[in-house]
């Protein structure tokens, strides 16, 4: 027994005397995206672009800072710490360059249920006189943002537990109607938490499964209780903020750099409420005391963990969802690779560690990554520089802010969510594409307004998880035809050799958004092998699970798997669709993407077979942008078609010498 265990230990030591530093060195970079970016860092061409989107995100982190903070029902000040801590770490771990991490409108909100749950206003035993010893603030404010970093550190973990049990693959669950839904319904809860400070009204907190209708049925109970001086203001500052970033948008190519209108509202009102001391004339409700520093670190509150663990899986899982589509989207416009599981790190730490400096749940915001995009940001230094301007807040204005009225903030918040209030314009695209996305988008949607965020994200992913089983099993296998049958029309020696840069790919699978990732990658893999004898039989078995590639050739087939060059005739690809029995909204964006990449490479994409159905989608979903017809009712007319279309081009070259 002694020897095993002494044979094992050696096993482990040879293991770790067998890293090489060139190991340690990779995994370092893998784990620590900065180390990749920031050597080769650009000053000359990325600092200006970073320098101006830093201040541009700095002056709309600030607001959103505050309201964001209001929003979990904690004091405002924390949203500025949770506007700089969460950034630094994102900027060290993660991948996406363009996203802006920081406070967060939806985790936000569910961190508001634990900390309304735990420490709510009526059962406190604190006044306003008990000083923490802290900030200035009162004990109840400290209780408070401690249930809310407790849901910051245990969301964190879990995240990290994620990352760990890499479960950042299993993103392909979450499909872009489900999230899309989920994300528009939690936005209408945001708008709807804030109604009472639009309408100056003084309401208990209400929350729980139909929350959403008691709300309204509270606020119509006692609708003589509006405030009109809060109303007017909330009316005044909506209008001025749509039409303000309305006009920025429309106008964003010709001017540099956008109307900060968010900054200039909250400059505007406080010193208005403070001239007409809107407080105790009106009893106008305003932001309060911000205190000056940071404090030091502290352990969130563990003894309340247990307490948390729903609102901590909530922030979890609607954090990561919506943040990673941000960081894909990015990723994808910029022309970069973004680890799902490294994002789940990044996000991760970035609750985590932030988190001992009283900071409230934090992930990527729509809004301020689309800033970045708009003012022309490279790199994550655009948000590093954000932070020094959030630190000259901290320490020097924000005190200023002390008349700043609620109802404006409140009004802040509803205008960021525009975005996400306008996903409902995609119930046109998902009715036109496929109607069983519109109706799982509807009733994703149904249930987050009716119950909470994360139990409509669980929703949409049980029953998109259930659709797709139902649609595999009912989907019908269609034998692959002969190929010999199609090469045997055009068989004549000078046009074998032409017809050596046609490849015809069968798809025998529907596609769908589990395999739509896979479609794509085994696609590109197969065109891009040199010859078939230089790839293992064992892979070539495992691609042909998804596609099988055959090669038009002269009675023979040679076994090319590579579209080769060719400087005289253009490269052509078939994709016979007679296996494709269904597809959804995302197999038709990946047949897209295909179809955009081949063409941008100068090779010609037809799609044989085709469905009526899917010939809608794919002319509906995009601008295919073709001179010549891409879609026919065999292989055989689309190879006639080529043929065609080169016979047509060789008389035009002779005519033209």
């Amino acid at each position: 027994m002694a020897g095993a265990k002494r044979r094992k230990k050696s096993a482990v030591w040879r293991k770790i005397h067998a890293l090489r530093c060139e190991d340690i060195k990779l995994w370092c970079v893998r784990r620590l995206p900065i180390l990749k970016w920031a050597p080769s860092y650009n000053l000359k061409e990325n600092l200006i672009p970073d320098t101006v989107s830093g201040m541009m995100l700095a002056v709309q982190q600030v607001p959103q800072g505050l309201a964001f903070a209001v929003l979990s029902s904690v004091h405002p000040v924390f949203g500025l710490y949770g506007s700089l801590f969460p950034v630094i770490i994102y900027a060290v771990f993660g991948m996406g360059r363009h996203v802006a991490t920081g406070t967060f409108a939806l985790t936000s909100l569910i961190s508001a249920n634990a900390v309304e749950r735990l420490v709510s206003p009526a059962s406190n035993n604190f006044t306003t006189s008990n000083n923490s010893g802290v900030l200035g603030l009162s004990e109840f404010e400290m209780q408070r943002i401690g249930v809310a970093a407790a849901v910051s550190f245990l969301g964190g973990i879990i995240q990290v537990a994620m990352f760990v049990l890499h479960l950042g693959s299993a993103t392909f669950l979450l499909t872009e109607p489900v999230i899309s839904a989920m994300t528009t319904g939690a936005a209408t809860h945001v708008v709807t938490s804030q109604v009472k400070y639009l309408l100056g009204m003084k309401m208990p907190y209400i929350s729980g499964p139909l929350g959403f209708f008691y709300i309204y049925a509270y606020i119509f109970e006692n609708i003589k209780s509006v405030q009109l001086e809060a109303l007017l203001l909330s009316l005044v500052s909506l209008v001025v903020l749509v039409l303000v970033k309305e006009l920025n948008e429309k106008f964003k190519r010709k001017i540099k750099v956008v109307l900060p209108i968010d900054l200039i509202l909250i400059i505007a009102t406080s010193i208005g409420c403070y001239c007409a001391d809107m407080e105790y004339t009106y009893g106008l409700a305003v932001v309060g005391h911000i205190p000056e520093g940071i404090p030091a670190p502290k352990a969130p509150s563990m003894n309340i963990l247990s307490e948390v663990v729903t609102e901590a899986f909530g922030v979890a899982l609607v954090g990561y969802v919506a943040s990673l589509a941000l960081a894909q989207g990015s990723a994808k416009q910029f022309k970069y690779s973004v680890d799902d599981n490294q994002e789940l790190l990044a996000h991760g730490l970035s609750n985590v560690i932030p988190s001992f400096f009283f900071c409230i749940p934090s992930a990527a915001a729509m809004g301020r990554t689309a800033l970045l995009y708009s003012t022309g940001a490279k790199t994550q230094v655009a948000c590093l520089i954000s932070c020094i301007l959030i630190l000259v807040v901290i320490y020097a204005i924000g005190p200023m802010l002390y008349w700043l009225p609620m109802c404006v903030l409140a009004s802040i918040i509803v205008v960021g969510l525009k975005g996400m209030l306008m996903q409902f314009r995609d119930l046109k695209k998902y009715w036109n594409v496929d109607k069983i996305d519109w109706s799982i988008w509807v009733s994703t949607y149904v249930f987050t307004v009716c119950f909470a965020a994360n139990v409509g994200l669980l929703y949409g992913v049980v029953c998109t998880i259930v659709i797709v089983i139902f649609r595999f099993q009912r989907a019908k296998t269609l034998s692959l035809k002969n190929m010999k049958e199609v090469e045997c029309k055009f068989k004549t020696e000078a046009d074998c050799e032409s017809f050596q840069q046609v490849k015809i790919v069968s798809v025998n699978n529907p596609l769908v958004f589990l395999n739509a990732k896979k479609f794509h990658h085994d696609l590109i893999r197969i065109i891009q092998k040199d010859s078939a004898s230089s790839q293992p039989h064992d892979d070539l078995n495992k691609c042909e699970q998804n596609t099988l590639l055959n090669p038009v050739s002269n009675g023979n087939c040679h076994g090319e798997l590579s579209l080769q060059p060719c400087p005289n005739e253009r490269c052509a690809l078939i994709l016979d669709c007679s296996g494709l029995t269904f597809f959804d909204y995302t197999g038709v964006s990946v047949l897209l993407q295909i179809y955009m990449d081949f063409k941008n490479r100068s090779i010609d994409v037809l799609l044989a077979h085709c469905k009526a159905s899917l010939v809608k989608a794919m002319q509906y979903s995009g601008n295919l942008g073709s001179e010549n017809p891409i879609f026919f009712e065999s292989v055989s007319s689309a190879i006639g078609a080529i043929h065609l279309n080169r016979n047509f081009s060789k008389l035009s070259d002779h005519s033209e010498a």
